[in-house]
């Protein structure tokens, strides 16, 4: 999403964002990733962890920058261009799902960039309707309610990949065919329900946002946004204690502790770019950051590819193995090893979409909706 007002500290922002997705997502094998490249198996928060909810807490900033020329009040152009995009970016997560079997029997409902939609969608409206202060209320009921939601929507454990009633819910409206099944069980870590608190996260960046923009003092925007992310970050981590910090399940506490830390880590940027102003060692991310959905996009359906269509023999060997596969086991494993390889592997990755990014910037092809 490109904003009108353009904050070089958000496309940064934005951009190292997708840079680290494509790092922790395309390692050469994922029996070769180090720990801090891997999602916390439940509970708990890894720097993995924090990339779905930085981009969230991204949107939710751009949503105040891009509906600023409509006074950021509902109108019936603002809800338009809303629904459109949030049509479009839910219809993309599908057919990425669906890509490249076409298989609707089994396909997997929800997705990164359906959850993106909804919470864009949903969360932009609400933004839209609500004056700051109101928001806030929502945003704790938002908040309050889903803890609740699972508190008492189960009788066992409520907080447990098994008995958690967001994987019930999901059941019984897609179905296991239409689950996401990578936890050993069917269970959605972007489902529908635990969609909601997600978008409290995109309220909290559109907060900011407005923050950023009402401010106009570099250095008091600058202490405004440690202030308010320190805060989120110790609340989350408090309630934590008793509302696990947990991404598969988008705790409310990991809403508040996420968007903290993207709220600190903007201040960072803001203080090193616009207030420093160093620059040139943030201008490829800035190529990362002004392209994103299509990046996004992009680098799915080429790990799909080379996965799934594309076949290449075994050294001394009649066999064949992905291009994903070949390429890690025959390039970059005798190169740096296993670990590093596969590090090496996503790196490469990083690089060459950035490549592609760098020759869209040049020739000012931004691609939105």
């Amino acid at each position: 999403m490109i904003i009108s007002k353009r904050l070089i500290s958000l496309d940064v922002l934005r951009g190292i964002t997708i840079s680290f997705m494509i790092l922790v997502n395309n390692p050469g094998s994922w029996k070769y990733v180090y720990s801090p490249l891997r999602h916390a198996e439940w509970n708990g928060c890894t720097p993995t962890d924090l990339v779905f909810p930085f981009f969230l807490f991204i949107v939710g900033v751009s949503v105040w920058f891009s509906f600023e020329k409509y006074q950021t009040k509902i109108s019936k152009v603002a809800l338009f261009k809303i629904l459109k995009r949030t049509a479009i970016i839910f219809l993309l997560g599908l057919l990425l799902n669906l890509f490249p079997f076409f298989d609707f029997d089994k396909v997997r409902i929800m997705g990164v960039l359906q959850r993106i939609a909804l919470a864009y969608g949903i969360g932009s409206i609400l933004c839209l309707s609500f004056k700051r202060d109101k928001l806030l209320i929502v945003l704790a009921v938002i908040l309050l309610g889903y803890w609740a939601l699972l508190y008492f929507g189960s009788e066992l454990d409520p907080y447990s990949l098994k008995e958690n009633i967001v994987r019930k819910f999901d059941l019984f409206l897609f179905g296991e065919n239409h689950v996401y099944k990578g936890f050993g069980i069917p269970f959605d870590p972007e489902g529908l329900l635990s969609s909601i608190p997600a978008v409290g996260t995109v309220i909290i960046g559109f907060l900011v946002g407005q923050t950023i923009s009402v401010e106009k003092s570099i250095l008091l925007k600058i202490k405004k946004l440690l202030f308010h992310g320190t805060i989120l970050v110790i609340l989350g981590a408090v309630w934590g204690l008793f509302f696990p910090i947990n991404k598969a399940l988008w705790t409310s506490s990991y809403v508040l502790y996420t968007a903290g830390l993207g709220t600190l880590f903007l201040a960072f940027l803001i203080f090193i770019i616009d207030f420093k102003g160093y620059k040139t060692w943030a201008k490829p991310f800035v190529h990362f950051g002004t392209n994103p959905l299509f990046i996004f996009v992009f680098s799915g359906l080429y790990v799909k590819t080379i996965i799934y269509l594309i076949k290449l023999p075994v050294t001394n060997s009649g066999d064949k193995i992905s291009a994903y596969q070949y390429m890690f086991d025959e390039i970059f494993s005798p190169i740096a090893g296993n670990m590093n390889g596969s590090l090496l592997f996503a790196l490469t990755h990083i690089v060459v979409f950035w490549l592609i990014c760098l020759l869209l910037y040049r020739n000012k092809i931004f691609i939105k909706i």
